[in-house]
């Protein structure tokens, strides 16, 4: 079944906007930004889409990419153009968000032969990863000296480590060491802000804490509350950032994701059904809307906008066995035992 979301979007209307993201597939499977390169993780959120509408076939083709594109170290280049890195630089939000693509497709699927032959790529993606942690749990976003923690990026991280932990128990691999990261990750997303880079101005450092799932509860509510009124404009959908007049379909869309993980079902709704002014005829999204000026900017639809919808529409549906994917990260939110960084605070965000 195909998700759909009554009085909003109909199957075949999400069928559509899959189809626009199989549209502008390379030959070589890579799924790119529109201004052509592809990077891992917006990659990897275009396939989980098209697998949760039916595509299968074009997201097969995309996780042969994966595999193709991984380097040694269990990275990918940060952008690939014409199958050749743009930049050598390897992010570590890219690596995780793999593990959370192939759990997600082994949930809609139930294909463990395809998981059997992913695990390797996982296994060295999330081992790259956990190599970038700091000694007080931080993961710094990048393998370069000099790099720092980003809040939206470990969030992600966090997901990723968490995602990989059920895959490794699913194939009979258990990874202590991943579990142990995302404990420790966990608590320093919430307890210590000070470890990341302040890049506050942007709505995704307010929500992905909470749509990551390191913070769930009252304390997820309570963030959300805080900054409502900075960053959703009625009708419209979510700021990209706080100071400009300018909404985006992904942002609003994975706020919408991050609402239904916390049971905030009416509100999840309303900012779904607004952001639809961003729909366009062929079934593809607008990336945004720059409401002052009244026109779409930038002038573009991405496929990283349309993936966004149909994860949202899957997941206020209830549809696919993968609905919950994003629900599901903050299981073990708050439920573990704090890092070794010897603090004793609570209650940071």
């Amino acid at each position: 079944m195909i998700p759909a979301v009554p009085g909003v979007v109909t199957g075949d209307d999400i069928a559509a906007t899959a189809a626009s993201i199989a549209a502008v597939q390379l030959p070589d499977g890579g799924v790119p930004w529109p201004e052509g390169h592809v990077d891992a993780w917006n990659h990897v959120e275009c396939l989980m889409a098209m697998t949760a509408a039916g595509l299968r076939e074009a997201s097969a083709r995309g996780w042969e990419w994966i595999r193709r594109h991984q380097r040694p170290d269990g990275s990918w280049p940060m952008k690939v153009l014409n199958g050749e890195p743009l930049e050598d630089r390897g992010e570590s939000n890219h690596a995780a968000y793999v593990a959370v693509g192939v759990w997600h497709d082994l949930l809609i699927t139930g294909d463990e032969a395809f998981a059997r032959e992913m695990w390797p790529t996982v296994s060295r993606a999330l081992d790259f990863v956990t190599g970038l942690q700091t000694r007080r749990g931080e993961i710094v976003w990048e393998a370069a000296p000099g790099s720092y923690a980003l809040l939206t990026g470990c969030s992600s991280v966090y997901q990723g480590l968490r995602c990989g932990v059920r895959l490794a128990e699913r194939l009979g691999d258990p990874q202590p060491g991943w579990e142990l990261a995302a404990d420790r990750l966990g608590h320093v997303l919430r307890e210590h802000p000070e470890a990341f880079a302040d890049k506050s101005r942007f709505s995704m450092d307010w929500y992905y804490p909470v749509l990551g799932g390191a913070l769930r509860g009252e304390r997820a509510l309570r963030r959300l509350d805080d900054d409502w009124d900075r960053f959703a404009v009625a009708g419209l959908g979510i700021r990209c950032v706080s100071d400009q007049p300018w909404v985006t379909g992904a942002e609003s869309c994975e706020l919408v994701l991050t609402l239904d993980a916390v049971g905030d079902d009416d509100r999840a709704l309303k900012v779904f059904t607004e952001m639809q002014h961003l729909r366009h005829p062929d079934g593809g999204y607008w990336t945004g809307w720059q409401f002052v000026n009244e026109r779409h900017f930038p002038n573009e639809r991405s496929a990283y906008t349309a993936a966004a919808v149909i994860l949202a529409a899957d997941a206020l549906s209830r549809t696919t066995p993968a609905n919950g994917v994003f629900r599901d990260a903050g299981a073990a939110a708050e439920d573990r035992a704090t890092a070794d960084c010897g603090c004793q605070r609570a209650g940071a965000f």
